[in-house]
C-alpha cells in the first residue's frame, strides 16, 4: 500500500536534493534489519530509507528493493560495503532496479565510482576521518556521511567523535557532509546543522521503532540502555559498537584484535538477526541509546524532530540574538 498524503513540508538542503527526500535525514544501514519493509516506511514518512546489501543474495536484494517500492513512490537507496566480495554485484542490481542514490562504506569508493557514474548514480560515502573524506571527495563522490566513534555497528578505528569530525570535514571539503553517530532527536539534528552538516543519518533511533524488524528483546534493551551500555569489539581490525551482555563481555575479555572471530569463539554468540537472545545475541547499538526511552513509529520520530527542531532553533535565536533578533 502506498503512503497516504503527508503534511511534511521538508527542509531544503543540498542533501535533500541529492536524496530526493523531503527531509535530509537518512536511515542508517543495518545488516539484515534495514530491509525493504523498514526502508520503505522511512522513505514514505519523508526521510531517506536505505536497504543494507550486506548479507543479502542477489535475488534477496532485488526482492527487498521491490518490497520497499510497494510501500512508497519516494526514493529508496542501497548501502554497499565496498570491501565485500559481492559489492559489484550489488551495484549492478541497484542500477538494474533503477536506484538513483547509493551509499558506500568500509572501503575505497574509487573502486566502484566509474561504473556508478556511468549509470548516473549519486554516491554518498561513509568516512570516519578528515583524510578519508578528502580521498572520497577526490574519487568523485557526491557527499560524505561522517560517522563519529559513538555510532553503533561498525565504526572507524580513529576514535574521532561526531562533534569533532563534522566541523573539520566541513572546513576541508566542498561537497555536503551528513552527520552520523550520536543523533536521536531534534537537539542532535540542530547541533549537527550548527556544526556545518547538511543532513543527518540515524540508526539506533530508527532501530527502536514499530517498523523495525529487530527482535522485541533487542528493542527493549535499547530503550532501557544508559550511555554506558555499549562497548567496542575488534578495535584493531573492524571495530563494532554493540550492547553489553554476557557474550559481548566475554568476547571483550578475549582481546580486541580478532573482531568477528572473537565473537564467534565467545560461545553461542551470533548476530541478532541470526538468532540468540538478550544475553547471547550480538546487538549493534550506538551510545545515543541512553536517550531513547520509547518505541514509536518512524513517522512519529520524524514529526517530533520537525516540531522540536523549530523550538530549539527559536530558543537559540533568542539566546544569541535577543528577543528582537539583534545582538
Amino acid at each position: 500500500m502506498k503512503e497516504a498524503s503527508s503534511d511534511l513540508r521538508g527542509w531544503p538542503s543540498r542533501v535533500a536534493a541529492l536524496l530526493g527526500s523531503a527531509y535530509p535525514i537518512m536511515l542508517g544501514p543495518m545488516r539484515l534489519i534495514t530491509l525493504g519493509e523498514m526502508a520503505g516506511a522511512v522513505s514514505a514518512a519523508g526521510a531517506f530509507g536505505q536497504i543494507a546489501a550486506s548479507g543479502l543474495s542477489a535475488d534477496g536484494l532485488r526482492a527487498e528493493i521491490e518490497r520497499a517500492r510497494s510501500l512508497t513512490e519516494r526514493p529508496v537507496g542501497v548501502n554497499i560495503p565496498v570491501y565485500r566480495t559481492n559489492a559489484f554485484e550489488a551495484l549492478e542490481i541497484a542500477i538494474e532496479m533503477g536506484v538513483n542514490t547509493i551509499t558506500t562504506s568500509a572501503g575505497n569508493p574509487s573502486k566502484i565510482m566509474g561504473r556508478a557514474k556511468e549509470a548516473g548514480l549519486k554516491v554518498l560515502h561513509k568516512v570516519s576521518s578528515v583524510e578519508m573524506g578528502k580521498k572520497a571527495e577526490a574519487a568523485g563522490v557526491d557527499g560524505l556521511i561522517a560517522m563519529g566513534f559513538e555510532a553503533g555497528g561498525h565504526i572507524g578505528r580513529e576514535g574521532i567523535t561526531t562533534f569533532c569530525l563534522i566541523p573539520q570535514l566541513v572546513d576541508t571539503v566542498r561537497i555536503p557532509v551528513i552527520a552520523s553517530g550520536g543523533i536521536a532527536d531534534a537537539r542532535g539534528v540542530v547541533a549537527a546543522f550548527a556544526l556545518g552538516a547538511e543532513g543527518v543519518e540515524m540508526g539506533t533511533r530508527f532501530l527502536a521503532t514499530a517498523e523495525s524488524p529487530a527482535p522485541a528483546f533487542f528493542k527493549e534493551r535499547v530503550i532501557s540502555a544508559g550511555a554506558d551500555a555499549t562497548l567496542v569489539l575488534g578495535k584493531d581490525v573492524l571495530p563494532i559498537r554493540v550492547l553489553k551482555n554476557r557474550v559481548t563481555a566475554q568476547a571483550a575479555g578475549m582481546g580486541e584484535a580478532a573482531g568477528d572471530e572473537t565473537i564467534a569463539s565467545a560461545g553461542d554468540g551470533s548476530y541478532v538477526q541470526e538468532g540468540g537472545d538478550q544475553e547471547s545475541a550480538v546487538m549493534p547499538c550506538g551510545q545515543i541509546a541512553g536517550l531513547i526511552r520509547s518505541i514509536v513509529s518512524v513517522r512519529e520520530v520524524l514529526m517530533d524532530i520537525e516540531q522540536n527542531a523549530k523550538a530549539v532553533s527559536l530558543q537559540l535565536r533568542d539566546l544569541f540574538h535577543g528577543s528582537e533578533g539583534k545582538l
